[in-house]
């Protein structure tokens, strides 16, 4: 039985936790167990949110040392490197690493047991630090990425702007593209379309970050309200939570939008969130940056495998995934009378969306999280054939 060393080192990423970045690392050792290997997930946050299928899935964790802010970075490298100690102790066939600022987990392990490696790139984590958050040691954060990249088999990235950062900081990285996928076990279609009704329900899930949107979906839906002769025709589900919620909460208040926000829930509870909403939207601003793009974008997978009808906006992937059987409708980026005008187009009456929500979930079952493992494991085996 192959042994698999999973590590995730990122404090920010719970094993265990509700955010899209954990249904990430829980659908990969999902697909990695599929395969009949045995697992073990190394990290510095386990998280308290176990699914009872991940029950008996061995989790090592080493939290950082508590230090001050411009001492966390180290504290992180430190607690990433006990982990790469853990794991060669324990011993494993492939190493496996979702890429985190400061660990160098993956080259420690692989110098010393000369295994193959996958390092997967979900995020250019040093621009998004500088822009969001705070980077005090750029230096550390480059050397780690030049580390990792450089001795991994396989640099598997969500996207080709991901897999081209990379390569401009590691021209020789043996980019993959590995777009998300989904689990159409774990999130069903909805038992049928729900009734035509005058009072729609929207849905979004997500993290609460400007990046994501939110505040142009609360504003689509006023305009949407405002064009039609039922001020209150629709409203918003957001599914999620994050530091942008109060902002969010008044945003609708002052709007006088019908918003209810659930907070964080555990991925298993979304399914039957969605259920309860007539459309789901993913609203992406206009980018922020050269790399805004770069996002491979776990939410409208989601909504595809539990029927939904999709709205969302024409920025990176999207236009391939809803092209894929003419599943959503597509607007621009921030354009939020265009974002509107589809809302009210789904306002007609059922049959499109309920046309939508069966094109949605025909086209989920092409996106599968095996079927993300397989490009990687395929590209393993490649590189090991040319060695």
């Amino acid at each position: 039985m192959m042994r698999v060393a999973y590590i995730c080192a990122d404090p920010g990423v719970p094993v265990f936790g509700t955010k899209g970045s954990s249904v990430h690392v829980q659908e990969i050792v999902r697909a990695w167990r599929t395969r009949g290997a045995d697992v073990t997930v190394y990290c510095t946050r386990a998280g308290t949110n176990r699914p009872a299928d991940l029950a008996d899935l061995t989790v090592v964790e080493i939290p950082p040392r508590p230090a001050s802010a411009a001492e966390r970075e180290r504290a992180i490298e430190e607690a990433a490197i006990k982990l790469a100690v853990a794991a060669v102790r324990k011993g494993c066939d492939v190493i496996y690493e979702r890429y985190s600022l400061f660990s160098p987990a993956l080259a420690v392990v692989t110098d010393a047991l000369g295994i193959p490696a996958v390092l997967e790139v979900n995020a250019p984590l040093i621009e998004e630090q500088q822009q969001y958050r705070q980077l005090h040691d750029l230096d550390l954060a480059e050397k780690t990425l030049r580390l990792n990249a450089g001795r991994a088999d396989v640099v598997a990235c969500v996207s080709e702007p991901i897999a081209r950062w990379v390569r401009s900081r590691v021209p020789g990285a043996g980019t993959v593209l590995t777009p998300n996928g989904v689990n159409t076990e774990r999130i069903s279609p909805r038992p049928g379309g729900r009734a035509n009704s005058d009072h729609l329900t929207v849905a979004f899930v997500g993290t609460l970050k400007p990046w994501h949107g939110v505040a142009d979906l609360l504003n689509a839906v006023d305009v949407a309200n405002s064009a039609a002769a039922d001020p209150n025709r629709w409203a918003v589900r957001i599914i999620g939570d994050g530091p942008g919620r109060q902002d969010f909460e008044r945003l609708a208040a002052e709007l006088g939008v019908d918003a209810a926000f659930t907070g964080a829930v555990r991925p298993e509870s979304v399914p039957a969130l969605l259920h309860g909403c007539d459309a789901a939207a993913a609203p992406y601003p206009h980018p922020a940056t050269g790399h805004g793009d770069y996002f491979s974008p776990l939410k409208v997978y989601e909504y595809l495998a539990a029927g939904m009808p999709v709205v969302a906006s024409a920025v990176g992937q999207i236009p391939s995934i809803l092209g894929h059987g003419n599943s959503g409708l597509l607007v621009p980026p921030g354009d939020i009378p265009a974002l509107a005008a589809a809302l009210n187009q789904l306002a007609q009456g059922p049959e499109l969306r309920e046309t939508l929500g069966v094109r949605a979930r025909a086209a989920a079952r092409n996106y599968s999280w095996n079927g993300v493992l397989a490009t990687m494991t395929e590209a393993l085996a490649s590189k090991k054939k040319a060695a």
